[in-house]
Formats: C-alpha cells, structure tokens, sequence
C-alpha cells in the first residue's frame, strides 16, 4: 500500500506498518500527469513484499510487483483495478487528453499500469543470500515502451545512489510537459533526452489525423520508435500459426490464460493480445502479470460461476491446475512443476479452441500473407516482419469493422432533417438483424481473403464487451456530431423571421435553451469551432435584445 500523494513515506507490511521519516517531497503538478506513484518494493523474508518508498497522489494496492524468481535485472508490467471507495482519477471521462487521443493511448480511468524493474543479484550480507528489490512506475497511461525505457535509464543509477536519485528524476518528471496526443516531445531525464514520437500509425489507423504534429528540433541522443507499441513479431513468434485463432479470441473477449515462463514473456504477450485488434479497443479487464496476491485472485478463480472475460499472463505453476477448467489456454514454453500432469490437461486438438500447444505446428499458415513466411525463411529484421504483421492484423480489424461503421453511419438523421427551433433527430437503434442482412453485398468478404463464417463471428461480436463498448463510444461520437450540427444551423438561421411572431414567454425559453446548448458545449469539451460559439453567443445576444428591457435585466444577470 502507499499513501497520499504529500504523506510520508512508510514501509507497509503485511502486519502492520512501520513509520519511516517523514518525506519532504513536493506534491507535484505536472508529475501526475504522467504518473500516479513511484515505488520502491524490497522482499523481506519475514514478511515478504514491503513498500520501502514510494510518492503517489493516490492509494494503491497490489502485490503484482512480486519478486520474478528470475537472477539478474527483469523488467515487466502489471495492471490493476483501483481499490473501492478510493478517490477516482482527477483526470474524468471528459479529459482533453482522452478525447483527442486514439482508443489506445487513452488514459484509464478505473485502472492503473504497473511498470517494473526487478533486480535478484547474490548478496551474502543479506540473510536470505540474496539481494531482491523492484522499482516500480504506476501510471494511468499504457505508454509501455516509454516507461519501460524511462526504467532502463534511471533504475540501474537508484540501485547504486538510493533515495537522492530518485527524488531528482522526480522533480525531472516534473518539468515534463504534459502528454499531448499527436505531438513530438522531448523529455530530458538524468542528462538524456527522450524524444517521444507522436504515434502516427496509431491516429491513421482510426482515420484521423492529430490537428497538431510538433518536432523539437533540440538535441534527442534517445529517440524512442514507438510510445507504446510492441515488437509483435518477437510477442508472437511462437504462436504465428495461431495467429487468426488468437485474433478472434480477442475480438471476442474470450476468457484466455496465458502460461509463461517469466513476467516478461507473460506481460508482453498479453499487452501484445491485446493490440492486435487495434485501432478497436479492448474493453475486458486483462491482467500482464496474475500472482496469487492479487485482490482478485478468488474472483477470477472461482469455479461457482463461469470465467469472466480477462486474459491473464501467469508464470506460477499453480496456476496449472487452477486455470483447468478455462475454454482456453496458451502455454509459452515449459512450466516447471513437480510430478506428472494430469490427464486432462494435455493439449486438445486445435480444432476445439480449446487449448494452444505452441509446439504442435497443426494448423495452416495461410492466414498470413506470403511476403511474412518469405520474410522468415530470409532471415528478415524483426522490424520488417512486425511492421507486416501489425499490417496483417490491422486489415483483418478493418475488414471487420468497416461494415459496421457503413451500417451505423446509415443510423444517423439526414443533415436536411435537422432544423434550427426543434430537438435534433434521434438516432435509429442499432437491429442486428438489419446488419446481417446488408452483409451479402456490403460484407467483410469485399475487403478481406479470409474465408469462413463471418456472420457467426459477428452474431457472437455482439454479445461480447467489445461490441457494447465500440457501440457505446461510436454512439457517443454520432450524438455530439448531431450536437454540433444543430448549433452550426442556429448560428445560420433568420433570428428576426422567427422573432416576428413570437411572445415574450417563448423567447426567453429559448434564450434558455441556447444558453444550456452553450453551456453544453463548453462542460462536454465538444469539438465547436471557436467562430460557431462566438456566433451563439452573439445569437443569444441579439434575442435577449428583442425583449423589454425588464426582461434583459433579469436575463442577463443570469
């Protein structure tokens, strides 16, 4: 556990706690914009895992952070939920940042992400013999590959100077500026600079394009490909030939556990899982590293109901037996555990989608483009060969998706349909059937060379949380387009031809229906151009004008 952002700091254990001095650390600003705590996890062997420092704006509970096993430096990341009844995140559902940023890249609002840095060296002055200790990023961000970097850099130097290093990278995170989607920044850290990319591929993958692309021209020695995106080549090289199989369980939000041999293998294929139906957004829960300690480890194990819809990453072997029941798992690699297995927890047969068995290679390639397989047998750089598989997956989503955006799009009123003086139109209600029946002529089959039974996948995309929470965003987004589109054709209608006819009462109740489509905008962040609300507001003006001037007084002073 860690305390208040400004509390002191304290060495939290699993019986009781043991204050330590009080901490002197400013309650930073623009620190949380990018991070909610910094800890140091040390391993005790009395009482296991203690938090030895840390600074955090919120509390946060987790044991993910557990010691890997693994001797030397590990790096891998966690996910958890945040505790109940604690204080949501400052940044709420209408944060600027999460509604000009891609699906992706948005910041979680009940969840954080744990980035670790695990160090286990022998060290005989230690009781246990040896020397076991993480340092750990908690943000709200799914910027993977900075905060894996940023760890890289400063973790090695805190092993060796302790507190004083930390507290200064602190106050360097500090004078970051703060994350802007679409745009370059550089960001200076212990005597290095890390220009982060403004992730492009990610904006065009959604069909947008970020409104403010800005390169600093300053000196960037580390320049970072990508903030958050995965060598997916390296994630998957093992499950390649399943490659379709595990899209769909994705797209899906089929329950998946998936078996590793390190935190670092289980977090990255997970995080990968997870990417490969980008730009759609993964809306179950998935957990990178699962541990016995986490505080949802009787929900997600529990046999009295069936498996909720999460990916797990696990590396410990209890887990084998655990995880028996689930309809699918995927072992990376070998599982060390005493005696033999049990008999029902040898590989199914593919078809069955049951269970992955990355070494049984029965099942075709086709599914992947030639130009991949040629890439492999040629030895191809890993770069070229995620590009083209990150390609491959972003077709496969987009030919998926583009049915169902042509259809919603049919749902929206025609523009000639929306008047000045009248509630805009509603939006026709989503009939899957309706859908179904345009696929024939307007299906995934016109974009994709993929055969097979593309409408039972959808019949059962609709009962999946992928579905409700691409609709629910897509929905959104439709309803502040007609928003938008009502106030551009207020701000062009003939106030005087309606004012003619017109009594005092109706009026000012429609100064007052102006002023909360006003008020609206602004609270929504909605994207209105700044001539369209200073056109209302001259609009509102111009009708609280028409009145007496008793009226005008009482108006304006509200």
């Amino acid at each position: 556990q860690a305390g208040r952002r400004g509390a002191p700091h304290r060495r939290t254990r699993e019986k009781g706690a043991e204050n330590l001095k009080p901490g002197c650390w400013p309650p930073w600003s623009r620190f949380s914009s990018w991070l909610e705590c910094v800890c140091v996890v040390t391993f005790d062997l009395e009482l296991g895992q203690a938090i030895e420092v840390h600074h955090d704006q919120h509390l946060v509970e987790s044991s993910s952070s557990s010691s890997s096993g693994c001797l030397g430096d590990t790096q891998f990341s966690f996910r958890l939920r945040q505790s109940v009844g604690q204080k949501g995140s400052r940044f709420g559902p209408e944060d600027t940042y999460n509604r000009d940023a891609p699906v992706t890249l948005q910041r979680e609002v009940a969840h954080y992400y744990g980035f670790v840095y695990f160090r286990q060296v022998k060290d005989v002055s230690v009781k246990r013999g040896y020397f076991q200790k993480s340092l750990v990023l908690v943000s709200r961000l799914p910027y993977v590959n900075l905060f894996h970097s940023l760890l890289q850099l400063i973790a090695p130097e805190y092993f060796e100077k302790l507190e004083p290093c930390l507290e200064a990278v602190c106050n360097e995170i500090d004078q970051w500026p703060s994350p802007v989607p679409g745009m370059t920044l550089n960001l200076p850290v212990m005597g290095v600079v890390m220009q982060v990319p403004p992730s492009l591929p990610t904006f065009l993958a959604e069909g947008r394009v970020p409104q403010h692309i800005f390169v600093n021209l300053l000196p960037a020695p580390m320049v970072l490909p990508t903030i958050h995106e995965l060598d997916l080549f390296r994630c998957f090289q093992s499950l390649l030939i399943h490659i379709q199989m595990l899209w769909e369980l994705m797209l899906l939000g089929e329950p998946v556990v998936i078996m590793a041999p390190s935190p670092t293998v289980s977090s990255e294929t997970v995080l990968a899982l997870v990417s490969s139906i980008s730009p759609l957004k993964y809306c179950c829960d998935f957990r990178p590293y699962f541990t016995i300690h986490d505080s949802e480890f009787k929900e997600y194990t529990t046999r009295t109901q069936a498996p909720p819809n999460v990916i797990l990453g696990v590396t410990n072997p209890f887990f084998i037996k655990t995880f028996q029941y689930w309809p699918h798992v995927i072992r990376l690699g070998e599982l060390k555990m005493s005696g033999d297995l049990p008999k029902q927890l040898k590989v199914k047969k593919l078809a069955k989608l049951k269970t992955l068995d990355t070494k049984s290679g029965k099942c075709c390639p086709h599914s992947l483009p030639v130009p991949f397989w040629q890439g492999i047998q040629r030895k191809r750089p890993s770069e070229a060969q995620c590009a083209i598989l990150r390609r491959h997956l972003l077709e496969l989503t987009q030919s998926f998706i583009i049915p169902l955006e042509r259809y919603l799009a049919s749902l929206m009123p025609l523009q000639k349909s929306v008047t000045p003086w009248k509630t805009p139109p509603q939006i026709r209600p989503f009939s899957q059937e309706e859908f179904m029946g345009t696929l024939e002529h307007a299906g995934p089959q016109l974009t994709s060379v993929l055969k097979g039974d593309w409408m039972g996948l959808y019949r059962r995309f609709f009962r999946s949380p992928n579905f409700d929470g691409w609709y629910r965003l897509r929905h959104k987004e439709m309803t502040q387009k007609l928003e938008l589109l009502h106030l551009e054709v207020i701000c062009e209608a003939d106030l005087q031809l309606w004012l003619k006819d017109k009594s005092e009462v109706e009026i000012v109740d429609l100064v007052l229906k102006l002023r909360e489509k006003l008020t609206k905008a602004c609270r929504q962040q909605l994207p209105v151009k700044d001539e369209v609300l200073e056109k209302l507001e001259c609009r509102i003006q111009m009708v609280i004008g028409s009145l007496p001037e008793d009226l005008q007084t009482v108006l304006l002073r509200h």
